[in-house]
């Protein structure tokens, strides 16, 4: 089979090499299908497209932008084509999310102080990337429940953007409902749910291992419901519900990735507060200049 170059515009200087630890390479080779003497093949296919009948969609196209959607799809040419097209048409049709991204507007910035969406500052052993959310620490009378999502999927950009062994390893979601209120409850609507479980099921290019829920009251069944009607099957098998038992959820997430105000040894909230605060408002122009790339009108 004769070599297959880049596309026109491509720089040949700027082609994929994978530096990639050796686990990292070989979970991806054994569990996404990554074949490494097909995948520059199967990059340059997803890129033709891109600059042909799917220009309208301002993709990024660089190499490795378009290897993490064939890793989160398991190099599934038509999947990958699917929630390339999801991805972009979704940052247009939502821009209550993708719109503004400015990390220095208020707004944003209240939100970052907040701590609302926290990365956590290590891995799981099996290489997972911990997302905290923290569902419940904004006031429901004073801020948006739009401002939230959007600086959350503002964070989730950058890390997808910067750290490669998201997009082999995947993603573990715990979503913290301390403090959780009906005001809360009342903000999360079916629109908005639909619009969060669509996001991530259907339209960001990296595997979401598990949603675990903790310090969940009683009655979280009922949000949770509304959750798993959107939900394909196998997203609503990976949703655990720990309650306040935080042994269970030790088991999934190890303390010593986590702070110490979550039963762990990885410092203080705060800190990792003031970390993506400070990371995020550095970016600034990173932000303003990503916000470009979604589907034309």
């Amino acid at each position: 089979m004769p070599a297959v170059g880049p596309p026109d515009g491509i720089d040949p200087m700027e082609a994929y090499i994978c530096t990639l630890p050796e686990d990292a390479r070989r979970c991806a080779e054994e569990e996404l299908g990554e074949d490494p003497e097909q995948r520059t093949e199967r990059i340059r296919e997803v890129q033709e497209w891109l600059r042909g009948e799917a220009a309208y969609l301002n993709a990024r196209d660089d190499d490795l932008s378009v290897l993490k959607f064939l890793r989160g799809c398991k190099f599934d040419l038509e999947v990958a084509q699917g929630k390339l097209r999801n991805f972009y048409e979704m940052r247009r049709k939502i821009p209550e999310w993708y719109s503004d991204r400015d990390p220095a507007l208020p707004e944003i910035q209240e939100m970052l102080k907040l701590g609302a969406f926290l990365p956590l500052l290590g891995k799981t052993e099996s290489g997972q990337q911990v997302a905290l959310v923290r569902a419940a620490v904004h006031e429901p009378r004073k801020h948006k429940q739009n401002d939230l999502f959007k600086t959350s999927n503002m964070i989730v950009d950058l890390i997808l953007h910067e750290d490669e062994l998201i997009s082999v390893y995947g993603i573990i979601a715990v979503v913290d409902l301390k403090g959780v209120t009906l005001g809360h409850a009342l903000q999360m609507t079916p629109s908005v749910i639909w619009k969060a479980v669509h996001a991530w099921q259907d339209c960001y290019p990296v595997r979401i291992k598990s949603i675990n829920f903790i310090n969940a009251p009683s009655y979280v069944d009922v949000v949770l419901n509304i959750f798993r009607r959107f939900m394909n099957k196998k997203m609503a098998q990976r949703v655990f519900v720990h309650g306040h038992n935080i042994k269970s959820f030790h088991e999934i997430v190890p303390p010593e990735i986590l702070p110490k105000e979550y039963g762990g040894s990885n410092g203080k909230l705060e800190d990792l507060v003031a970390h993506w605060k400070k990371t995020a408002t550095e970016k600034r122009d990173w932000f303003i200049a990503d916000e470009k790339y979604k589907a034309e009108l």
